[in-house]
């Protein structure tokens, strides 16, 4: 599909600009107590209102918005990355045992060593990423027939039970870990604030420097393992720096808002249906920034749904997005027919 009878790329990139201003205004908005747009605009371009609606504003709906785009970006880019790098449309940080990984590293630090810092739960959530991500490439890797799809993600559900059950035996024991693991666990926005965000920006930052800078290899990668190393391509380099900015993305994020599963799994799908309409192509020098476009919006998409739907309470955005997640992922299993592979 050429350009000129598709979607534009010009008009593409517009769009989402625009739906991601919509949606940012409306997380600003809506809640338990609801902000007209017209005083949420006021209040952003600093003329003076109500001294409840300008606390609210920026102590609470602007930090959360801002952690929504931060988290929900560095999700949705490692998702698509995670699914380059393996040639596999099932990888996600969720499904793969990164996030469990993330998870239980950071349990393991509140119950041994206290609450703590964000820092220290954010190396945490490094080291638990990075290992379970090692040992899921490697167990994929046993047998005869190598790394594969299904092997990849049924090594990624192994160890994602694993530390799930791990992470219940520690919570279980520790009731002051327990009380913060219940809320944490579900993934959410709630309860943060601007410093949080600051905190975790240079993290996200730098893997998404790392992630972005990998699309022309990973153009390569996609064509075979052979035909990349012909083209000059150091596989393991490639492959390194992926791992390292998948850590950095995921272990970040979860180690603030928590474990929000298939959000890396579903975004890269719609981010090349769009880029095929656009005419764009599988050029991952797109579909990754698209990636980090769109998993903002359906994070933000959630916690706003949350919000309404369970007001004066709310529904954690973690649940609504496994709510749209789960049947994703069983239609992309049917789609593939992993059960004859």
């Amino acid at each position: 599909m050429t350009p000129g009878r598709g979607l534009r790329p010009a008009l593409l990139v517009t769009l989402l600009g625009g739906v991601l201003v919509v949606l940012c205004l409306s997380s600003i908005a809506f809640g338990a107590l609801s902000i007209p747009l017209d005083q949420v605009v006021r209040t952003l371009l600093g003329h003076p209102g109500s001294p409840l609606v300008e606390n609210v504003v920026w102590s609470v709906r602007v930090p959360r918005t801002a952690l929504g785009i931060t988290a929900g970006a560095a999700l949705g880019l490692s998702g698509a990355l995670m699914q380059a790098l393996t040639r596999n449309p099932l990888a996600d940080p969720g499904i793969l045992g990164v996030s469990a990984g993330a998870a239980f590293a950071i349990v393991l630090s509140v119950a041994f060593l206290g609450p703590g810092s964000l820092f220290g739960h954010i190396w945490f959530a490094f080291a638990g990423a990075l290992v379970a991500s090692v040992l899921v490439f490697l167990l994929g890797k046993l047998g005869r027939s190598g790394l594969t799809p299904v092997k990849l993600a049924l090594a990624g559900v192994a160890v994602t039970s694993l530390l799930f059950s791990l992470t219940s035996a520690v919570v279980l024991t520790n009731p002051e870990t327990l009380n913060r693991y219940r809320f944490w666990s579900a993934g959410s926005l709630a309860d943060q604030n601007g410093e949080v965000v600051l905190q975790l920006l240079p993290f996200v930052a730098a893997g998404a420097v790392l992630a972005l800078a990998c699309a022309p290899m990973l153009n390569s990668l996609a064509l075979g393992d052979d035909v990349a190393a012909s083209l000059g391509r150091r596989l393991g380099l490639i492959r390194l720096q992926g791992v390292i900015a998948v850590t950095l993305l995921t272990g970040g994020a979860v180690a603030v808002i928590g474990p929000v599963v298939f959000l890396g799994l579903a975004v890269p799908h719609i981010a090349r249906v769009l880029a095929q309409h656009a005419g764009l192509g599988p050029d991952h020098r797109w579909l990754l920034p698209l990636s980090a476009v769109l998993a903002p919006c359906l994070l933000l998409t959630a916690d706003i749904t949350g919000r309404v739907v369970g007001r004066p309470a709310e529904i954690q955005a973690g649940i609504l997005v496994a709510f749209i997640g789960g049947p994703f992922f069983i239609a992309m299993v049917r789609r593939r027919r992993l059960a004859e592979v």
